[in-house]
């Protein structure tokens, strides 16, 4: 007789709420930051979106002028 694939083997019936059970228990086992680390993290995340911010509108502002100089002959 062959083997059974694991699709073939048939798997216990759980029941629908054991989902959210088992959600429940997963997030006490999570470490959570600390209001200082969170508020450290968020502050280093909001520079970082200024900084690349800055940077990408230089370089749009960079190529506008370009592409207008160059292509469009604007003054």
């Amino acid at each position: 007789m062959a083997k059974k694939s694991q699709s073939q083997i048939a798997k216990p019936k759980r029941s629908r709420f054991a989902f959210v059970g088992e959600t429940i228990g997963e997030l006490r086992k999570v470490v959570w930051p600390t209001r200082q680390e969170t508020l450290r993290l968020t502050i280093m995340v909001l520079i970082v979106c200024i900084v690349v911010g800055i940077v990408l509108g230089a370089l749009d502002y960079g190529f506008s002028e370009l592409v207008s100089k160059v292509f469009l002959g604007g003054s």
